[in-house]
């Protein structure tokens, strides 16, 4: 029996947003991805099953408490709690964790135990030896149980396979109380329906205010169940509710008994949940789920093929390239209902609705990368941003399970919409983009904003908005995170004036290219930093540029030396205030040569993988080393971005220099390893660093191929000499989408000269 029956395997592809293709073999390209990249210091990735922004993500949890514990799987801990079926891909703050299921031999506790005291709940120990992980599937033995845990996945449903011993007492425990970030269970139901099939729901308040998430449960042997409410046995009933609580579910095994294990998820109802079960895993062809997901992520990891480099290298590029693909995350059910901003549930099929946008971090690669992979998927990314505008108000910041949390700063979902319009990408309603950009920058707080706590409503609608239109500037003495938020509000304002000027409204245009120009007012010219400034004028001091405490001086994750340089839009302009090319590039020169020591008396966590006071493991740096080249020293940008691509990348768990952010850090890497980056979205052009391999072609939708090739990169040739498309010598460092799109070839020819390679005769 086939497990996956949509109709096709073709729907799978189509719901995964991967495009179709006749079949790769998968062995070589999987074999380059080592999913538990990330998993150490401070990535925060999982490395368990999912497939392409599937809404499943099956994997196994270590920790729920701490920073480290927003994968919930840490590198490492030595302990596994169980196996949760959603998690969030390198977040900097942790929730979900969702369905907690973990077998057993012998007797427990119902309680998760402690790592001093595992005998007291259901966890085990593992050995990291025995573990394996690759794209949609992974395996480890329990110690503790002596029980071999496998784990696939599809798009909705979580599938699993345990392999068991002998054992007069075994079982089940699954555990709606267990939560990452130990975020508050608000009520929650188990229903025992009969001897194979349970299902129930919670409805959780964590990073995500009011979310609901429901599951059906199948399993291939029959159980007898006991439910527990706050740990307490519950004799005799088919069902509980509480804010606690769990099934333990029993049998008997003889050697090598294999149990399997498939739940459905929905945000919707219980009922969603046994309608993509049904639809996705109607059978128990464990093997065929594996070699399924396999297809799906070999369809997506093909579409950029790369020759040349080291084995690591490669690893880390087809890694990035997976980690790039986690999320944003389907999160409507195969009949096309779906759990809207406004909390209410929608049904509309010809409409997809997903979740989990980290636009603070991934408007700057992830969504312009899918813009040359998948246009398509970008685009259907949009038009579930410009939905949640209509539900709940306003567009998303940090959208979480249909939940502003509110999280960062700026309206960063304004340059995605205005960056696919540039590129020509507008299947959504333009009318509605255009009243949804300008509304995301207007402070209003009369607007109703649904389900919403006072602290996230202030979130998305900071008086910062109201002193940016009236004072035009934003006084540090009345607002918090001041520098930072007037910075980004420029650049979006940049990109609203772009798209408003594109639509003929020429008034809009107006007042919103004038705003992107607020940025001039906080640049210091006696220290060379952009400052954070008080209500009547004056700069607020003490003035430390490394200093990354917010509170003092209103940098975000970071301080003068990284956010000085964030004026993506109008680099001239930024170019104009230190007084031109030469002491730009002075100063920009001396941000990865200083001091590395950061001060204050809050050092910012985020700050990480720094050279001199560049720190790529925070978003806001990402941009900069690119920056070299409006100031004609493109060797310092080959310079750097390889060293960043060498070292702070690397095929270890503790490969990633900071959080992996739901795919930007990797989407950074993928595109520089292609040797472009586009350092501001809106603007269709990619800046040129240098290739990281001697040749890298890209599948296109369009079925051309977009290739980069690296001529002489060797170690004795680190800088480009000549840059060449379709023959024809580049006379700027950028390359346009549309060229890209084209399917032309980029020629990258290496040496040892520094020069300025587009000034050529």
């Amino acid at each position: 029996m086939k497990l996956i029956s949509f109709a096709s395997l073709g729907a799978v592809l189509a719901v995964a947003g991967v495009n179709q293709s006749p079949a790769v073999d998968a062995d070589d390209i999987l074999q380059q991805v080592d999913p538990f990249i990330g998993t150490g210091f401070h990535g925060h990735t999982f490395p368990g099953a999912t497939t392409p922004f599937g809404m499943v993500q099956l994997s196994p949890d270590t920790r729920t408490s701490g920073w480290d514990a927003c994968g919930g799987y840490y590198d490492a801990d030595a302990e596994i709690l169980g196996f949760s079926h959603t998690h969030l891909s390198g977040t900097g703050i942790g929730d979900y964790g969702d369905v907690l299921l973990m077998p057993f031999t012998g007797d427990i506790s119902i309680g998760s135990g402690t790592p001093q005291k595992p005998e007291y709940g259901y966890r085990s120990a593992f050995d990291k030896k025995k573990q394996f992980a690759t794209p949609g599937y992974y395996r480890v033995l329990l110690d503790r149980f002596q029980v071999q845990a496998e784990l696939s996945a599809t798009p909705r449903v979580g599938l699993h396979r345990y392999t068991f011993p002998p054992a007069a007492k075994a079982g089940m425990v699954i555990d709606l109380k267990h939560s990452i970030q130990n975020r508050e269970i608000l009520a929650a139901e188990i229903e025992v329906l009969n001897e194979r099939e349970i299902a129930g729901w919670r409805h959780v308040r964590g990073w995500a205010q009011n979310r609901w998430i429901y599951f059906h449960a199948e399993f291939s042997r029959p159980f007898t169940a006991e439910l527990f409410v706050a740990d307490s046995l519950q004799p005799g009933k088919a069902s509980v509710t509480g804010q606690n609580v769990k099934a333990r579910l029993n049998f008997a095994t003889n050697e090598s008994d294999t149990v399997l294990v498939k739940i459905g998820l929905s945000h919707v109802d219980r009922d969603g949940a046994k309608k993509n079960l049904r639809a996705e895993a109607p059978g128990w062809d464990f093997d065929g789920a594996v070699k399924q997901a396999a297809a799906l992520w070999t369809k997506h990891l093909t579409q950029i093929q790369v020759q040349g480099g080291t084995d690591e290298q490669r690893t880390v590029f087809t890694t990035a390239l997976y980690h790039t693909a986690i999320c944003p995350n389907v999160a409507s059910d195969v009949d096309g209902r779906y759990r809207g901003m406004d909390q209410k549930n929608h049904q509309d099929t010809g409409y997809t609705n997903y979740t989990v946008f980290s636009l603070w971090d991934t408007f700057r690669a992830q969504h312009p990368l899918y813009t040359i992979l998948n246009p398509e998927l970008d685009q259907a990314w949009i038009r579930s941003l410009l939905r949640k505008h209509d539900e709940g108000g306003i567009l998303p910041m940090w959208e979480l399970a249909s939940n502003y949390t509110g999280c960062m700063i700026g309206y960063h979902a304004v340059p995605v919409i205005v960056d696919a319009y540039v590129k020509g990408l507008r299947d959504y309603d333009l009318d509605k983009a255009m009243e949804a950009v300008v509304f995301a920058s207007r402070y209003d707080d009369q607007k109703p904003i649904p389900y919403n706590s006072d602290d996230t409503r202030a979130r998305l609608m900071p008086k910062a908005k109201l002193y940016n239109a009236t004072k035009g500037h934003i006084p540090a003495d009345l607002e918090t995170r001041s520098i930072s938020k007037a910075l980004e509000f420029a650049y979006n304002d940049w990109t609203i004036a772009t798209l408003a000027r594109a639509l003929g409204r020429e008034e809009t245009a107006a007042e919103y290219i004038g705003r992107a120009g607020y940025y001039r007012k906080y640049f210091d010219p006696a220290t060379g930093f952009m400052r954070a400034k008080n209500s009547d004028g004056t700069w607020v001091t003490p003035f430390t540029p490394t200093d990354t405490d917010a509170r003092v001086l209103g940098y975000v994750e970071g301080n003068a030396w990284q956010w000085t340089w964030f004026v993506p839009h109008d680099v001239p302009g930024l170019m104009n205030l230190f007084g031109g090319r030469e002491p730009f590039a002075a100063k920009l020169n001396a941000l990865f040569t200083t001091d590395s020591r950061l001060t204050g008396a809050h050092i910012s966590s985020d700050v990480t993988g720094l050279i001199g006071q560049y720190a790529h493991g925070n978003e806001p740096s990402h941009h900069t080393a690119y920056l070299f080249n409006w100031a004609e020293q493109p060797w310092r940008t080959a310079d750097i971005v390889h060293q960043i691509m060498t070292e702070f990348y690397l095929a270890t768990p503790a490969g990633l220099i900071g959080n992996e952010d739901a795919g930007q850090m990797s989407a950074w890497f993928v595109l520089s390893a292609l040797g472009i980056y586009q350092v501001a979205p809106g603007d269709p052009n990619f800046s040129l660093g240098r290739p990281l391999f001697d040749e890298a072609r890209v599948t296109l939708p369009n079925g051309k191929f977009f290739v980069v090739r690296m001529k002489n990169g060797t170690a004795n040739h680190p800088y480009v000499q000549r840059v060449t498309l379709n023959g024809e010598q580049l006379k700027t460092p950028f390359v346009t989408y549309v060229d890209i799109m084209a399917g032309k070839e980029l020629v990258f020819e290496m040496g040892a000269e520094k020069k300025v390679f587009w000034n050529l005769p």
